[in-house]
């Protein structure tokens, strides 16, 4: 699959795969006239790959543990960072489950206060 179609699969720029082989998370094949050209698997990398960003990890960070999804074992080191990830995400959550709590108490509020609906003749509904 050539760089135009993986984009367009995945909803990631073409800017963004070409990064993403740059920081090494992704690999391609050259062709004959020098295209990138992308195993099936691309599609499913690059949405992990999108996952992780949006979750805020660095490429850096994806880099380092990305081989031992496809190896299957890990080092000491990858075991740390994904523990060090996985306790910041859990406390990611916790904040933002807070904050949708704040926000329902607020619209439960603003609906108790809200004034009555106006109908079109004027008059209160």
């Amino acid at each position: 699959m050539r760089i135009g179609e993986l984009a367009e699969t995945t909803g990631a720029s073409v800017r963004s795969l070409r990064y993403y082989e740059q920081q090494g998370l992704l690999q391609s094949q050259r062709s004959g006239g020098g295209q990138r050209e992308y195993a099936t698997e691309a599609v499913e990398r690059v949405q992990l790959i999108r996952c992780y960003l949006r979750s805020g990890l660095p490429t850096r960070v994806i880099a380092e543990f990305m081989p031992c999804l496809h190896s299957g074992t890990t080092t000491a080191a990858q075991r740390e960072l994904l523990t060090v990830e996985r306790e910041r995400l859990a406390a990611q959550i916790a904040e933002l489950t807070e904050l949708s709590e704040r926000m329902d108490w607020m619209i439960d509020q603003a609906e108790l206060r809200a004034e009555p609906a106006r109908q079109a003749d004027g008059a209160a509904a």
